[in-house]
């Protein structure tokens, strides 16, 4: 006997679910990871940074962020990462 499409529907929809889910969990912690990566840079005995680069480093992030939340929200948005210090 062969499946009404709304079932087939509503399986393809939870598979799409689970996939979604599993991939946002992994990218968004390897994300935090990075975050936090980036943050070990603020040992002052270490590196060598001003305010400057802070800020250069935050709005980049803080750019990256509002990008991802208008992708997620509407369609398009741009993909290209670009990021210099100097």
């Amino acid at each position: 006997m062969l499946e009404k499409p709304d079932k087939k529907s509503a399986l393809v929809k939870e598979g799409k679910r689970e996939k979604f889910v599993e991939l946002a969990e992994s990218r968004t912690v390897n994300a935090i990871k990075a975050i936090r990566i980036i943050g070990k840079l603020g040992n002052k005995n270490a590196y060598q940074f001003d305010d400057s680069d802070v800020q250069k480093i935050v709005r980049a992030l803080n750019r990256e962020v509002e990008a991802l939340k208008m992708r997620m929200t509407s369609s398009g948005g741009r993909e290209s990462v670009d990021f210099k210090l100097d």
